[in-house]
């Protein structure tokens, strides 16, 4: 990911914004009550203040201990109208440059449907839908996931499908976990192919370090050996330089070593290629982002985790099932519940919580609008797209490292670095910088015929350049791992291929759900943060939704800028010094701020300190995120109202004080209020020597990135 590299400032235009006018509000058009209405349930709660009702309303519910006036220094600005808002979006959008990405790592153009963009991104009745805990009134949602749940099981020859991961990332890290789980090896080792994204190697390292997991890195392509002791292998596949090879007697190995292989595959390639499942996979993995979904500088994206049969309980994630209701009719439900924090807390099968069930249902429609046929037809020109571009490099006299590949390929040459910054100066086109003698060049559906003409001028003149690119040519995948099994056999990818009967369709799915434009739904959650419609509305502005997570900073100044005005708000409004935008869910949110506190004190000599105290009235994630911090749960009493038992807080801390390392609360509380001892519990723990995190449950979104954003707060440095 491009780091932020620089802070920003406020525009003009909202430093100067003093619009008072009611009918201009964003908050009045975007909240719905009126003051009618607020003065009804002020007036429920006993508050009289006629010139400050929300003043006086605040005072009465936050203790006086923790009260804070507005800050007459405040960096963040009088707010916006929505046409403000819109105009600033607008500013944000015009600095960033939207070149044309090849540079692949999990990250692809892709052209999203019209009809799934104006039916399902756009339209209320699935983007403003509950988290569907409640099946008798999301049985649209839940079809939806099915046809998630089949995309993914037939694809990757697996069994058994969840209804969405939070990113590619995450998922092999749930699936190093799961492995870990289900593996009769006693061994701490893990096996990670050499060949994988980055990112995903980054991840992998973070969290296996504070589980006492031992990566163990091997050229698995190249025929390096495997340890003789290990619980998992990690393979990339198709691999991050493109390659496309068979990595079954890897995978053989790894059974024969007692443990399990998981395999990150590419699902537009798996239409081409052997599944997973087909090669011995226990687990596959990945993201569905190429399925419709703009890259959006990185997301947010569904990623997906299938198993093979007998690992169904081991699955973390939300799973969707087919029942039969009251009446003995087909319904839809959530199943295997029991696998979940919310029930299992600190032996829960994950932290996650969530799934991204907006971008999953995109990712589906768009193999139930494509169909099998079509979706091998897409797959079979990029392939052809990618070979026709080899034959242009080679005939140019340069050196193409691999035969066997889908729709990325690495180039050897003299100065790579050089070749990169042409292709953005003069062509428009992001390369990868691969290392100082290797380009790396990804295709993808939106890649044309001139884009491939002008990458391979960067090598040289040579090949014939007087003919139109045909789709239907020659691919460059290895005969013996051409695909042999069926997929999308169910007759739902079939019957939608028109633009009028995919739109019947989601209408008919959207009629049998329940959201807020039907109505209220008055339930609080860490999942109920409604966007507006003024904030939705530039997620698909192609200054946003056209960017590579990998785009140099130079064509990001906006998405940057934004970023940090973000960060710089959110940092004044908690508190604290420095405010993370990366993790991509509430549950990821805690594991950070734990993971910082555990880094905090290992940097101070204090490993020892690996007891997380943490209230019986918390979120099941809370739990399930310090064990996978590496931490032990101790259980805090609460009392009848769900408070902290102040006197179980301190006898546990005198039982453990030399291995205290956190407190994790939720502030305000899972029942909805403030602890009014928050302060001496919270100064209890530091006389202990620990450092606390207050889990914020607010997770909103970043109005023009798309990008989850979870304030995970942790104590100052």
């Amino acid at each position: 990911m491009v780091p932020p590299t620089h802070c920003s400032t406020a525009t003009p235009t909202s430093l100067s914004r003093r619009v008072d006018f009611s009918v201009t509000k964003f908050a009045d058009r975007h909240i719905g009550t009126t003051a009618q209405t607020q003065r009804t349930m002020l007036d429920a709660l006993g508050i009289s203040d006629a010139d400050a009702p929300i003043e006086a309303l605040m005072r009465s519910a936050v203790p006086a201990a923790i009260f804070t006036e507005p800050s007459e220094t405040s960096v963040i600005p009088h707010a916006a109208t929505e046409a403000e808002a819109l105009a600033e979006l607008r500013g944000f959008a015009s600095r960033n440059t939207v070149n044309r990405p090849m540079i692949g790592l999990g990250y692809y153009g892709t052209l999203t449907p019209s009809v799934i963009q104006r039916n399902v991104l756009e339209n209320p009745s699935w983007y403003t839908a509950y988290t569907p805990y409640q099946p008798e009134i999301s049985q649209g949602r839940l079809e939806a996931l099915i046809n998630f749940q089949t995309m993914v099981a037939d694809l990757t020859g697996l069994s058994t499908a969840n209804a969405s991961m939070l990113d590619e990332s995450t998922a092999v890290v749930e699936g190093m976990l799961l492995a870990r789980r289900a593996s009769k090896s006693k061994s701490a080792v893990f096996v990670v192919d050499a060949d994988a994204f980055p990112q995903t190697k980054a991840l992998l390292a973070t969290r296996a370090d504070a589980l006492g997991i031992e990566l163990a890195e091997r050229d698995l392509s190249g025929g390096e050996a495997l340890p003789e002791e290990l619980f998992g292998v990690f393979v990339q596949y198709p691999a991050a330089s493109g390659l496309v090879w068979d990595p079954t007697a890897v995978i053989d190995a790894a059974h024969v070593a007692g443990g399990l292989a998981v395999v990150a595959a590419d699902l537009l390639a798996l239409t081409l290629i052997s599944s997973p499942g087909s090669l011995g996979a226990d687990v596959a993995v990945g993201t569905t982002q190429r399925f419709g979904v703009p890259m959006g500088f990185g997301g947010p994206h569904a990623g997906y985790m299938a198993v093979r049969q007998g690992l169904e309980r081991q699955l973390p994630g939300r799973l969707v099932g087919v029942s039969v209701d009251a009446e003995g009719k087909p319904a839809y439900r959530l199943s295997l519940q029991t696998r979940e924090q919310h029930i299992r807390r600190e032996k829960a099968t994950s932290n996650i919580c969530t799934a991204q069930v907006l971008l999953a249902v995109m990712a589906a429609m768009y193999a139930v609008y494509h169909g099998p046929d079509g979706l091998r037809q897409i797959a079979g020109e990029v392939a052809s797209k990618a070979a026709f571009l080899r034959k242009q490099i080679t005939d140019a006299g340069a050196e193409v490292v691999h035969d066997s590949f889908f729709d990325t390929l690495q180039v050897r040459v003299t100065d790579a670095a050089a070749i990169v910054q042409r292709a953005h100066d003069e062509k428009g086109i992001l390369l990868r910088l691969v290392d100082a003698e290797t380009v790396g060049i990804a295709v993808d559906e939106t890649t044309s015929f001139e884009q491939l003409l002008s990458v391979a001028s960067l090598f040289g003149e040579g090949g014939a350049r007087s003919f139109a690119f045909v789709g239907s040519g020659g691919k460059a995948l290895p005969e013996a791992l051409a695909r042999q099994d069926e997929f999308l056999t169910h007759p739902v990818f079939h019957v939608h291929h028109s633009e009028t009967a995919m739109m019947r369709y989601l209408k008919s799915l959207a009629d049998r759900d329940y959201a807020l434009d039907r109505g209220m739904i008055p339930l609080g959650s860490c999942t109920m943060k409604l966007n507006a419609a003024t904030e939705m509305a530039a997620i698909t502005w192609p200054e946003f939704a056209g960017i590579h997570p990998y785009a140099p900073a130079s064509d990001v100044e906006g998405y940057l800028d934004l970023i940090d005005q973000l960060e710089s708000w959110l940092a004044e409004v908690t508190g604290y010094d420095a405010v993370s935008l990366q993790p991509n869910a509430g549950s990821q949110g805690e594991l950070a701020g734990l993971l910082a506190i555990r880094g905090f004190h290992q940097a101070n000599g204090d490993a020892h300190r690996t007891v997380c105290l943490i209230p019986s009235s918390a979120h099941g994630t809370n739990a399930a995120s310090a064990v996978l911090a590496g931490m032990k749960v101790v259980v805090v009493a609460c009392d009848e109202m769900g408070n902290v038992d102040l006197t179980d807080l301190r006898a546990k801390i005198e039982a453990h004080a030399d291995e205290i390392a956190a407190l994790m609360i939720t502030y305000p509380s899972t029942h909805g209020v403030y602890e009014q001892d928050v302060i001496d519990i919270t100064t209890a723990v530091h006389d202990a020597g620990g450092r606390y995190t207050l889990t914020v449950r607010t997770s909103t979104r970043c109005s023009a990135t798309r990008a989850s954003v979870t304030s995970a707060v942790t104590c100052r440095t």
